[in-house]
């Protein structure tokens, strides 16, 4: 499925989703690299089934195989550091002080600029809901790529989580 097709599933009542969908696929405050990566991360992130597909077709010839490999490896390993970091967060507690025990090399090692790395990791994040992380690599994004890189990769996160909720809402209600 293309992102056109995918466009053209989202119902009318969120219509604003496929414009911004649109918009940002041509964005051009990241580079190729770091678009294509926050696209694919976070639609892994988003858990649709379709929507991955999709955005992984759209985008996945913008990135090398390294690249590719990195931002799903961003949406794997988020998707276990934002649990276990939004309970040390929410219990509070000695668990901070804790070492968390989980392998996660990958972040040290992702295969591409630790910048680019970031940048999905916090667009994952966001979409995780977990202000640690957040924080965390909200700063690091900040201080090497600059705020509208931070923003830009959030837009996208809200704006691909949210085609995958109406997708599924549609297809639940049979819209």
């Amino acid at each position: 499925m293309s992102l056109d097709a995918l466009k053209d599933r989202i119902p009318d009542y969120a219509k604003d989703l496929r414009l911004n969908l649109g918009s940002l696929a041509n964005d051009v405050s990241l580079t190729p690299q770091q678009l294509a990566g926050t696209f694919v991360a976070s639609a892994i992130a988003s858990r649709n089934d379709d929507v991955t597909k999709a955005i992984v077709a759209e985008f996945a010839d913008k990135l090398t195989p390294d690249a590719l490999n990195a931002a799903k490896a961003a949406a794997a390993i988020m998707g276990m550091n934002n649990i276990y970091y939004r309970f040390v967060h929410m219990a509070g507690g000695d668990y901070g002080k804790m070492p968390a025990q989980l392998r996660m090399s990958v972040i040290g090692r992702p295969g591409v600029e630790k910048a680019d790395f970031e940048l999905w990791s916090l667009a994952v994040s966001a979409i995780n809901g977990c202000d640690l992380c957040v924080t965390s690599h909200e700063k690091i994004v900040r201080e090497a790529l600059g705020a509208e890189a931070v923003q830009t990769s959030v837009r996208i996160a809200a704006t691909v989580h949210a085609v995958a909720v109406a997708l599924q809402g549609a297809a639940a209600l049979g819209d």
